[in-house]
């Protein structure tokens, strides 16, 4: 029988980061130090089955332009299920958690989609931003041509035009 667990990464061992980092690791090819690096400092949604972790999940907090405001993002971070574990609705109950998290301590969700997981995150009420996306760097706001299409907002107490101009705050690694 498969247990969520949330907690913050503050109240996560050593151990269980490392069973998270080597699950996104496991679940992305492409996964790098950054990636796993921004799942961290928020809140983690972690399905264990027998002791083992098979699915993980962040919410971390944000920082989003638009309409002239800085907004408070709950932004989602390494959502992963191991492969054998997938369609039995770990995913759901990751964001579940994850969602009721976002919706009473910030302004929006946001996140960034693989083509693969679109219609999950469509199918909860997460919307595609229809606008140009940028991100805030060292060097001035530069656009992110290549996230659009891919960010996905879950519109909460502001109002949001889709189809304007959103900016992220700056990372290292990928910037959505």
């Amino acid at each position: 029988m498969a247990e969520l667990q949330t907690a913050h990464t503050a109240d996560l061992d050593a151990e269980v980061l490392n069973a998270g980092r080597a699950l996104l690791y496991d679940v992305f090819d492409d996964m790098t130090d950054h990636d796993w690096e921004h799942s961290l400092g928020g809140i983690h949604a972690l399905v264990w089955e027998g002791g083992e972790l098979i699915g993980h999940a962040s919410v971390i907090q944000r920082r989003l332009m638009h309409g002239g405001r800085a907004l408070r993002a709950g932004y989602v971070e390494g959502v992963g299920v191991r492969a054998d574990q997938r369609g039995r609705g770990h995913g759901t109950a990751m964001m579940d958690a994850l969602e009721r998290v976002t919706r009473r301590a910030y302004d929006l969700g946001a996140l960034g989609s693989t083509q693969e997981a679109a219609a999950f995150y469509a199918a909860r009420g997460w919307q595609p931003w229809r606008g140009q996306c940028s991100a805030l760097t060292p060097d001035g706001v530069m656009r992110t041509k290549e996230e659009e299409g891919w960010i996905y907002v879950l519109p909460l107490s502001v109002p949001l035009d889709l189809s304007g101009e959103l900016t992220c705050d700056w990372r290292d690694g990928d910037v959505w």
